[in-house]
């Protein structure tokens, strides 16, 4: 029974006719005037036009009429879409906390300190997917707020769901809500819907209509490793030449503050007694098959030969006495791409952290710019730092391409529409499980999200944390503060050179899955909900048909699974990890028959299974009837044509199938007919042996010297 006496009418206006199809399978909406930098419009991707009409085709998820923007006082705009009762809403950008955000309401602004459940984060993307296969997305530079389900009307408010909590257990903090509210900045936003018909197709959609996945080079997944912070060349390259000592592959040495001249500010220029010769620094340790990534953050010091330069362009505050440029200014984008170019990139290095432009504002440890600070661009501090993460990124991703060199980086922050950038995201913040959650959530929006390894707490801690990051989009181990090694804790040092040798030799199934997120927009390491469908997500979650939990974690309660503990790993493969204490755990397999990689154990998927593990191995399975391209472990990544095996792994007794994809894997030469697709299969032949078959152009890919076979295996180790 609902009340139909409502105190409250919001004015509504009609938007019902304004609605365009700007590619197959995508609407978009302006509502009011939105000003003129949002995030589409300064990474200004073209959207893949071609590989959007290829997929399914989809209708309108919504009537139009049933979408209204309302007027709610102080000149403020409010967004109205319907909600099914039984719908589940993923996405809003690297959430560390939960999954499922409905009946959440989600604050999606910058911040470095992402300690509470309000929607805050590193990378706030104001996008949001629906298992009913669809997603919306805001296209601002303002902050945004979403009520996912979290509000309710009067005249919506059903009495049977009003409990006693002192006595009655089903007693909720959010009642069911009919509606997502989406709170929009006084100017007014592009809104963009995009069709499914499934969750897989409308996130695919996202990224596809943001210019396709990012495709790093083929040496950005191999292992990462960050020096101490005041560590000098001889220091790092005695560090990095232990790696071939002790037979563990490494293809990227970071470099952190103290290559700097000056630090917190920073100058970008090299200190000459740590560095007293960049140019030969870098070139021995190419030789050595080590790239070189650079530590650095936006807040130049008057010390940098840039400042002068960008002091004119810059915001009315400072943040550590450095100026924080206006790099919405072409003028100050070029004064940038001109330093890195000559001081940098001209001789080799191959790309950049970029630290600490989120920012830190409400907290006892307060050190960015404030929202009112003033741009020479007429951006204000809002908008700047929601922006800054994506200038700095679409900067150096320029600034690569321009020179026909791909890039591999990470960031701090990042927002709507980046899905294109090669960067990883990561974070100060340390909390094992909730790394393994922001795997599956930076799924949804178009962000990567490296788990990196600092320290640990015990050997185990360090195995467990090691064998996560190696199945992850950018495996590092970050030792700038206390200088550990992957040997640090030598009862597990053979585990982990194991886990990291394994991630070399997957790097030709690793390489494909992000080929096929450039062309076809599926991410590499997604959700469990891009493989499972949501009734079958419903029942192994313990809900009950018709009882959706919206208030998962109000109160310190999570009545609900939401199996963001395990994510697919490519096409074939399922990632269960454990975590410190833990030596058991359910996982979840998707229909079909699955192997246990390393163990060789047959397993029935459709349901839950309990496996058990010890220290020496991470749980992952394998689809039967998969065909895995693999490589030697080798110390580092082959550079430009250099040759190397490939070994392909077929897993049980079922026929299958898949793509390998391969290029150069360093420029971007693949955009002009310089990459190429096999097909590989493994079918019976007339006397119903299984026989593997590679088809494509030539008879072998460029980057390999020979094919090894390996049928109707159960495990690597067989």
């Amino acid at each position: 029974m609902s009340n139909e006496n409502d105190a409250y009418e919001y004015q509504t206006s009609d938007a019902a006719t304004s609605w365009k199809e700007v590619a197959p399978g995508v609407w978009r909406l302006r509502i009011g005037s939105p000003e003129g930098l949002s995030p589409l419009a300064l990474i200004g991707a073209e959207p893949d036009i071609a590989a959007l009409g290829l997929m399914e085709a989809a209708p309108p998820p919504f009537r139009w009429s049933d979408i209204t923007v309302e007027e709610c006082g102080n000149n403020a705009k409010l967004l109205v879409l319907p909600l099914d009762g039984q719908e589940r809403l993923y996405g809003t950008g690297l959430q560390f906390i939960r999954s499922n955000q409905r009946g959440r309401t989600r604050y999606l602004r910058v911040n470095s300190d992402p300690k509470q459940d309000t929607g805050e984060t590193h990378a706030p993307v104001p996008f949001y997917v629906s298992d009913k296969g669809y997603g919306v997305l805001v296209d601002t530079s303002r902050i945004v707020t979403m009520h996912l389900g979290s509000t309710l009307l009067t005249s919506d408010t059903d009495t049977e769901w009003i409990r006693d909590r002192n006595l009655d257990p089903e007693w909720r903090a959010t009642m069911p809500s009919p509606r997502v509210e989406i709170k929009l900045p006084s100017d007014g936003a592009f809104l963009y819907v995009f069709g499914g018909p499934k969750l897989r197709d409308a996130v695919a959609r996202y990224n596809l209509y943001c210019g396709g996945g990012a495709l790093p080079p083929k040496w950005g997944l191999g292992f990462w490793h960050r020096v101490p912070t005041l560590h000098t060349d001889e220091e790092a390259l005695r560090e990095a030449l232990e790696y071939r000592e002790r037979d563990v592959p490494c293809d990227v040495i970071g470099l952190e503050p103290g290559w700097h001249s000056r630090s917190y500010p920073v100058t970008g220029e090299w200190d000459g007694g740590r560095f007293p010769d960049p140019p030969s620094f870098v070139r021995r340790m190419g030789e050595a098959g080590f790239r070189i990534n650079l530590w650095e953050h936006p807040y130049l010091s008057p010390d940098s030969g840039m400042y002068s330069k960008l002091r004119p362009m810059s915001g009315s505050h400072t943040v550590w006495g450095g100026i924080a440029p206006d790099y919405a200014l072409t003028e100050a984008s070029a004064v940038y791409k001109e330093h890195h170019l000559r001081e940098h990139v001209s001789f080799g290095v191959a790309g950049y952290k970029l630290d600490e432009c989120d920012g830190s504002e409400l907290t006892n440890n307060a050190w960015m710019f404030p929202d009112h600070a003033r741009f020479p661009s007429g951006l204000d501090g809002e908008s700047m730092r929601q922006l800054y993460g994506l200038m700095f990124q679409k900067m150096t991703y320029d600034l690569y391409r321009a020179e026909n060199r791909r890039t591999y980086g990470l960031v701090r922050a990042s927002g709507a529409g980046a899905s294109s950038l090669p960067y990883a995201l990561y974070s100060d913040l340390y909390d094992h499980k909730q790394f393994i959650r922001a795997l599956c959530n930076a799924s949804y929006c178009g962000l990567l999200w490296t788990p990196e390894v600092r320290k640990a707490r015990n050997a185990e801690d360090w195995a467990r944390r090691m064998q996560t990051v190696c199945f992850s989009p950018l495996a590092m181990l970050n030792a700038w503060g206390d200088g550990t090694k992957p040997w640090s804790f030598p009862e597990v040092e053979g585990v982990v050179r194991h886990y990291i040798r394994l991630r070399m030799r997957l790097l030709p199934y690793l390489y494909t899955a992000f080929a096929e997120y450039r062309e076809k927009g599926i991410p590499p390491i997604r959700a469990m909900s891009f493989e499972i469908p949501p009734e079958q997500l419903a029942a192994a979650s313990g809900e009950g048909a018709g009882a959706l939990d919206t208030t998962a974690g109000a109160y310190g309660k999570r009545r609900a699974k939401e199996w963001d503990d395990q994510y697919m790993y490519g096409n074939d493969m399922v990632v269960a990890p454990l975590v410190e204490g833990e030596s058991e755990r359910e996982v979840l397999l998707p229909e079909g028959v699955w192997y246990g990689l390393e163990s060789g154990i047959r397993y029935i998927g459709g349901g839950i299974i309990r496996v058990a593990s010890g220290v020496e191995h991470i749980p992952v399975f394998v689809r039967e009837g998969a065909i895995i391209p693999m490589m030697p472990p080798l110390s580092h990544v082959p550079a430009n044509g250099a040759k190397t095996e490939l070994h392909l792994v077929h897993f049980g007794d079922a026929p299958g199938m898949c793509m390998l994809y391969d290029d150069d894997g360093e420029t971007f030469d693949y955009e002009r007919g310089g990459g190429s697709w096999h097909r590989v299969s493994v079918v019976p032949d007339g006397a119903g042996v299984l026989c593997g078959r590679l088809e494509g152009a030539g008879e072998l890919p460029p980057s390999y010297c020979r094919i090894i076979w390996h049928l109707r295996q159960t495990s690597l180790e067989k």
